[in-house]
């Protein structure tokens, strides 16, 4: 909720609206990826809705924490919730790795098992570093947290929330592949898409625009020529060591 003024997000405030309180009406239950089973008839059951406000007041009692804090408040929760999104993100990457790789040596084509076949060793290659890139990481970004705090660790929880994310959904597709058809079955615990991770707390371009605006910081822009310019280095290296130079031509 912005001001009046229509501020700019960072002004935000949360609050608590009842949900009988007048001029807020819930249109429908929007099924997403991840809640895909509206309740039956009008039943609300929770989760994503249209919401449409007219009117409607609130009182100040229902505001949580100062005003202007909403956009505060939610990163307090996102940030620790990105890390034990990952967390459970990489479990999730683990159970679908062994179910690829059990299909992969149980499942045969042409007297052969699928683990010696085409592109399925590579499936099982870039998962395994995928997965074990991601839970480094996770184990870097948690580390920070506990010895530097949140808002120092904010660079290394975008990078967790957006990589893992990807992850996840890489190695679950990995994994529906190899199965066919009945990976894609609800027979098995795969055919629930992960795609739903890679926008939910934040987009991944989000993530990735963040993670740049606050690395390149740390660098300057120079006039003429880029700080690693062979020709440029050389020249100055040369009247650097010029002295040195001569002394080494005296003894040729």
């Amino acid at each position: 909720m912005t001001e009046p003024d229509g501020a700019p997000y960072e002004r935000a405030s949360m609050i608590v609206i009842d949900r009988d309180t007048p001029g807020m009406d819930i249109i429908r239950d929007v099924p997403t990826m991840d809640h895909p089973y509206p309740g039956p008839g009008d039943q609300h059951v929770g989760g994503h809705a249209h919401i449409r406000f007219t009117e409607c007041r609130v009182p100040a009692r229902n505001l949580i924490g100062r005003s202007g804090e909403g956009f505060l408040l939610a990163q307090k929760r996102l940030s620790a919730g990105r890390i034990h999104h990952a967390m459970r993100w990489i479990g999730m990457c683990s159970r679908a790795f062994d179910m690829m790789c059990e299909r992969a040596v149980s499942r045969t084509m042409h007297g052969k098992p699928l683990a010696d076949k085409q592109f399925v060793p590579d499936f099982i290659a870039e998962s395994a570093t995928e997965i074990q890139a991601a839970r480094l990481l996770t184990l870097q970004a948690a580390w920070n947290w506990d010895r530097f705090g949140s808002s120092a660790t904010r660079v290394q929880i975008a990078q967790v929330k957006y990589w893992c994310a990807g992850v996840l959904f890489r190695v679950i597709d990995r994994a529906i592949q190899v199965h066919g058809a009945l990976g894609n079955s609800s027979d098995l615990p795969l055919e629930r898409s992960a795609r739903n991770y890679r926008i939910s707390d934040g987009a991944d371009e989000v993530h990735k625009s963040f993670i740049a605006r606050r690395l390149v910081k740390h660098y300057q822009p120079v006039e003429g020529w880029p700080s690693e310019h062979v020709p440029t280095r050389r020249a100055a290296a040369e009247v650097t060591f010029a002295r040195y130079l001569d002394v080494a031509s005296v003894n040729l």
